[in-house]
């Protein structure tokens, strides 16, 4: 049984940073591709970034490249994302995903698709004031 467990959210003042993690379980790891999306209130749902563990590539949304770093830890079964750098605009609950790892040539097409990942975690809330 897949489960994503999130954690690591709070509220930070802008400029800030913030690390979440997505604890991983009931699943090989090395298969999978796992992400981050976000949804603040009122506002669509949006890819941030996914990592294909095996291969360690790593995608982006333009709106957080250069500010946030997704990395995975094989030993703890755990992915991170590094934000730093944050702007109230960041605010949102943050959701882990995964789904099996596709090529590369097609993950870097599919990552953005919300409706790719299967498997959801729970949220957790990033706030940022300014």
């Amino acid at each position: 049984d897949v489960q994503l467990q999130a954690s690591g959210g709070g509220l930070v003042q802008a400029g800030g940073t913030l690390r979440l993690s997505c604890a991983a379980s009931g699943f090989t790891f090395d298969d999978y591709a796992i992400g981050w999306f976000r949804q603040a209130p009122g506002k669509e749902r949006e890819a941030v970034s996914c990592i294909s563990i095996r291969e360690g590539g790593t995608y982006y949304a333009d709106s957080v490249k250069g500010r946030f770093s997704i990395s995975s830890d094989k030993a703890k079964n755990t992915v991170y994302l590094q934000m730093n750098t944050l702007k109230p605009e960041d605010t949102a609950v943050y959701y882990c995903v995964a789904r099996i790892r596709p090529p590369p040539s097609l993950l870097s097409k599919v990552w953005t698709s919300h409706e790719r990942y299967p498997n959801w975690g729970q949220g957790t809330q990033v706030t940022v004031s300014s």
